[in-house]
């Protein structure tokens, strides 16, 4: 086909200028770009723009040890509905282990706590499915509950996917751009955090559990060397001004931070000292409603991370669902504290296990090694198809510079992230683009060789060799759908990136060059080609 109807004409020339008007961005600050100019640009991968790499674990034996710990509870209620004496309850070696007073009991005790593992706040795991414990009798007097092996994975599963949304969240807040947040293994988690300038926050945002929980404080042990009385438990302060302190609260909680539901950095009008409001949903604002009305004058101490961050007296019944943790904080730690309220509680504590910076300069240095491993191929091709074919080269290498400007206006539209792969695929796109252009101009070089005139021999050169590049850069795409689907990381930017090229080769190579070829053939009408 040598002839284009304007609107077509028309319609690839806005594609042309809108690759060029959507890569400029790229080019100069965001502050600097005027109002009418696209402001998406590519964000640079760790490797480019420096950042921090931590890997993290998540401690299964923690999430194990607490969900035995909360089943305590459970068991004493279930032996004393079944009148059953022990003399010992405790955690030990992964288990719960119950000391019977009367040896012969050993069977009805067995039976009676077959069923724990459900109610009291403790839903099962499995979710009916099957039985959370196991019950076993290594002795006379002993009875033992352990996790079964499914209970325990899908505990574990659970934890690593919930703890993989609260980590992205806290991120989020922080306002890194474009973070790479990857499960990895069985109870790893990969993060990636481009261009952050203060790693050391990020990394205790992240080792923070923040389990925060309310208890009121029991005064009947005064002396902090002595043990706790039953039902309660010695906590640290962490309160500023206050090192060493200890507090003896009441191991119940009177309401979890798992009912809050908004928590913001302000401060105190009356004192002007930085605080932390917070609020609860309705179970927890009837809670706090009905604790601070029953418990005025006393106590209260606000708990995280089983250490105690705020001992506020109970002045008045706060009844609106909200409330104020003050703890001399800074502007700083107020927002860090209200940041982890708002993106939840991990299940278990993360432990990082490697770390890597990559520094601005070293991220500098592999920008320009890659712009100029692109320049360099660019200029080899280009000079090669010039010498090759001559003036249809030129067209070549015109639709080739296009091709770079669509793959990146592309990626800029995806606000997609450029690593050293990705750059790597630009520049293999740069070789991939010009192969269509090679096997047209090759059959365009053939037909007129066997006598055909120039539109012809133009005609059946993009003909036929259209089959061959839609079949080759077809297998392409499937390859890289395969890279996309099982890699990740830098790898699914690499087929990413390779793909919009060959998408947008297509474009160059088919249409924008037979649009050039056709409109110097139409003005110049040679009889025969000199390819």
């Amino acid at each position: 086909m040598v002839y284009f109807s304007r609107w077509k004409i028309g319609l690839i020339l806005a594609v042309c200028a809108a690759s060029i008007l959507f890569s400029l961005p790229n080019l100069f600050p965001k502050s600097s770009l005027p109002a009418w100019l696209p402001s998406r640009q590519v964000n640079l991968g760790l490797d480019l723009r420096g950042g921090s790499y931590l890997l993290m674990q998540v401690d299964l034996s923690a999430l194990t040890k607490e969900r035995l710990e909360g089943t305590l509870d459970q068991v004493r209620a279930k032996l004393r509905e079944a009148k059953i004496p022990y003399s010992g309850l405790e955690v030990r070696n992964d288990a719960i282990e119950v000391t019977l007073r009367d040896p012969t009991q050993r069977d009805a005790a067995a039976t009676a706590l077959r069923d724990v593992g459900t109610g009291d706040g403790q839903p099962a795991i499995l979710g009916g499915q099957g039985n959370d414990f196991a019950v076993a009798t290594p002795s006379d007097a002993v009875v033992r509950l352990t996790l079964t092996p499914q209970a325990a994975q899908a505990k574990g599963s659970q934890a690593i996917e919930q703890s993989i949304e609260i980590v992205r969240r806290r991120i989020d807040q922080t306002g890194v751009n474009e973070p790479q947040i990857a499960r990895q293994g069985a109870d790893r988690i990969l993060v990636q955090l481009p261009g952050v300038d203060d790693p050391d926050r990020i990394k205790r945002l992240l080792g923070t559990t923040a389990k925060m929980n309310f208890h009121l404080l029991d005064d009947s042990q005064p002396d902090a060397t002595k043990p706790a009385p039953p039902g309660a438990m010695w906590i640290n302060s962490d309160e500023r001004g206050r090192p060493g302190a200890k507090y003896l609260v009441k191991r119940k909680i009177e309401v979890s931070g798992s009912n809050l539901t908004d928590a913001r950095a302000s401060t105190n009008q009356q004192t002007g000292q930085w605080v932390v409001t917070f609020r609860f949903d309705s179970i927890g604002s009837k809670k706090f409603a009905a604790i601070t009305t029953a418990n005025v004058g006393r106590p209260f101490a606000i708990v995280l991370d089983d250490k105690a961050i705020s001992v506020p007296v109970i002045q008045e019944p706060i009844t609106g669902g909200t409330g104020q943790i003050a703890g001399n904080f800074t502007a700083a730690s107020a927002n860090d504290l209200a940041v982890l309220l708002r993106a939840g509680a991990l299940p278990a504590p993360l432990k990082i296990i490697e770390e890597r910076s990559v520094g601005p300069d070293l991220g500098a240095d592999s920008i320009r090694a890659g712009i100029m491993s692109v320049v360099i191929g660019l200029v080899l091709v280009m000079a090669y198809m010039i010498l090759s074919y001559g003036l249809f080269g030129l067209f070549a290498n015109i639709a080739l510079l296009f091709n770079i400007l669509l793959t990146v206006a592309a990626l800029s539209l995806l606000q997609a992230t450029l690593t050293l792969p990705g750059i790597a695929g630009i520049l293999l796109t740069v070789g991939m683009s010009v192969d269509a252009n090679i096997l047209i101009n090759e059959r365009i070089r053939e037909e007129t060789k066997n006598g055909k005139g120039a539109f012809s021999a133009m005609e059946a050169g993009f003909s036929r060799a259209l089959s061959t590049i839609i079949d080759a850069n077809l297998t392409t795409l499937i390859k890289m759908a395969i890279l996309f689907a099982f890699g990740t990381g830098v790898v699914k930017g690499f087929a990413v990136t390779i793909s919009i090229g060959i998408l947008t080769s297509m474009f160059t190579a088919t249409i924008l060059v037979r649009l050039m070829m056709t409109t110097w053939l139409r003005r110049t009408r040679p009889k025969m080609l000199a390819v």
